[in-house]
C-alpha cells in the first residue's frame, strides 16, 4: 500500500500523546543516545514539532547548546505541503562540531532527510538525528528512535492539539453538513479516532467561528454558507 493512500484524509486514524507518554518516549530515546556513547556538542531542534523533545531531551543529556530551524512541511490535521521549506534557517556555527537533530516523528521522512542535507552544508563534524516515534513507510531511518509505528497513523502530540482540532472539525462539519457538540465528539471519534473534551473541542469551535469559516444556528454548528 503507497503512502499517498496510508494519508487519505478519508480513511485516516489518529493516535492521541499525551504529555506522559511523550516524556516517557523522550526518556527511552535520551538513554539510547547515552548507551551510544555519541556525545553531540550542540542539539538542533526542528520547529515546530521537534521544538519541545529537543528541549526535554537537552534535560535529560544535561546539554546546554540547544538551536533551532524552522521547517513547513505539514499543516494542520494532516495536511501535506508539495515540499520541505526551511522557513527560518540555522544561525548557530556548527563547523567542526557533533550535532543532534532532533524532532517529534518521522512521517514520510522528507524532512529529516532535507534538515540534514542542510545542515550538513555548515560543515558538522558529525550529525545524528533522532525523533519521538519512527513510521516504517518513512524513507528516512534516524539514527535514534523511542518507538516504532508499524501502521501510519496522524500522530497528535499535546503541544499540536488545539490546531489540530481545528483542522480535523472543520473538515468533519464540511462532510455533514451540521453538528451538535456531541454530534461532532461522535463524528472525530469515529472518522478519526480523536476524541477531546468539551472545553478543548469548544475552544476549537471558537476559532472557527471567529475566523469566519463556520457559523452557529442554535445548538448546531455548519460550514458558512458560500
Amino acid at each position: 500500500m503507497g503512502l499517498a493512500v496510508l494519508m487519505d484524509p478519508i480513511s485516516l486514524t489518529c493516535d492521541l500523546v499525551t504529555w506522559e507518554g511523550q516524556y516517557r518516549m523522550a526518556k527511552v530515546l535520551a538513554r539510547k543516545v547515552r548507551a551510544s556513547g555519541y556525545r553531540p556538542d550542540l542539539v538542533i531542534a526542528v520547529g515546530r514539532g521537534g521544538y519541545i523533545p529537543a528541549r526535554i531531551l537537552c534535560d535529560l543529556l544535561l546539554q546546554n547548546m540547544l538551536t533551532s530551524l524552522k521547517v513547513e512541511h505539514w499543516g494542520m490535521a494532516a495536511q501535506k505541503k508539495e515540499e520541505v521549506v526551511i522557513r527560518f534557517p540555522l544561525c548557530a556555527d556548527i563547523r567542526g562540531k557533533r550535532v543532534l537533530i532532533v524532532d517529534d516523528v518521522t512521517d514520510t521522512g522528507d524532512t529529516l532527510e532535507a534538515v540534514v542535507r542542510y545542515v550538513k552544508g555548515f560543515d558538522p563534524l558529525e550529525v545524528r538525528t533522532a525523533v519521538l516515534q519512527h513510521k516504517e513507510v518513512s524513507s528516512f531511518v534516524p539514527d535514534y528512535f523511542a518507538l516504532v509505528c508499524p501502521i501510519w497513523r496522524w500522530i497528535v502530540y499535546p503541544w499540536a492539539l488545539h490546531e489540530d482540532l481545528v483542522g480535523f472539525s472543520k473538515r468533519v462539519l464540511a462532510e455533514a453538513g451540521s453538528l451538535t457538540l456531541e454530534g461532532l465528539k461522535g463524528e472525530l471519534a469515529g472518522k478519526y479516532r480523536l476524541t477531546a473534551d468539551d472545553e478543548d473541542l469548544s475552544l476549537a469551535l471558537e476559532d472557527l467561528l471567529s475566523s469566519g469559516e463556520i457559523v452557529k444556528e442554535g445548538s448546531r454548528y455548519l460550514k458558512k454558507r458560500e
